[in-house]
């Protein structure tokens, strides 16, 4: 049995502020996937503690220092790690890390940590290059699903795939994060077989969601989006046995504005 879990922290040092740390006790993943570390790696090991073995994207940019860097811990021993997706623009804004994890067969796993572009919300905005970096993401999928290993893509991906994705769906129709463009994306990578583990054991919907911002009552009301995913190749996604999202019992107990995304897998 294999514990995989993935969230969007929002800063490490913040998440362990707010209690990141009991939840991690408790869940106890074998591997943990991260988005926006924003820490360096000595930052990084002092929270999470000396018993993981650590691949950690820095964003190396001006501008996305504060706001981006991708992570994969794990129990497991780590073989290789690689943070290319594709054009070189790409390497060094902390969005996208590849570890191959050595399973107790012997066997590989390659588990992705990624952070999509948010798009027309950021400033300048970055709507073209939100689309650039997913076409990057199918051809390094593409390329790694090749040679027929277990391939598990994990992480805020800035898109809500269906109405069922997000509380008001009828108000973002025409915003980034829901827009025709970035869903037909979706489309294409589940058509080509990934899996969407969220949604294949969450039901119909609506939700559940993975994502409420801090401001207002949306929490409260679960005015949220379902944006924080595993996605698996094929063969990885019929070893999973379950995939939940962890969604704090009150407002005060959230210790990011994202919930972690938490799968199993036999075999």
């Amino acid at each position: 049995m294999l514990t995989v879990a993935t969230v969007n922290v929002n800063g490490i040092r913040a998440a362990y502020r707010r209690g990141m740390a009991p939840w991690l006790e408790q869940t106890d993943p074998d591997l943990l996937l991260m988005q926006e570390v924003r820490a360096s790696d000595d930052v990084l090991r002092e929270h999470l503690g000396a018993d993981w073995h650590l691949a950690h994207a820095e964003p190396a940019i001006d501008g996305h220092k504060g706001r981006a860097g991708v992570a994969v811990a794990s129990r497991r021993p780590i073989k290789d790690i690689r943070i290319d997706v594709g054009p070189e623009r790409f390497v060094d804004t902390g969005r996208w890390v590849e570890a191959d994890v050595v399973l107790d067969d012997g066997s590989l796993l390659t588990a992705v940590s990624t952070y999509v572009y948010t798009g027309e919300f950021e400033t300048p905005p970055r709507q073209e290059e939100k689309y650039a970096f997913l076409d990057a993401i199918t051809a390094r999928l593409t390329a790694l699903r090749a040679d027929g290993r277990h391939v598990l893509m994990c992480g805020d991906l800035n898109i809500a795939h269906r109405e069922e994705d997000l509380k008001a769906w009828k108000a973002n129709r025409k915003k980034s994060g829901f827009l025709p463009e970035e869903r037909a994306w979706m489309d294409r990578l589940f058509e080509a077989g990934w899996v969407d583990l969220g949604r294949h054991f969450g039901g119909d919907g609506p939700g559940p969601y993975s994502w409420w911002s801090w401001r207002g009552k949306a929490f409260d009301n679960d005015a949220g989006w379902r944006i924080d995913y595993q996605i698996a190749s094929p063969e990885l996604a019929g070893l999973a046995t379950s995939c939940v999202i962890h969604r704090a019992p009150t407002y005060a107990e959230r210790w990011s504005d994202h919930a972690p995304v938490v799968a199993t897998y036999d075999g």
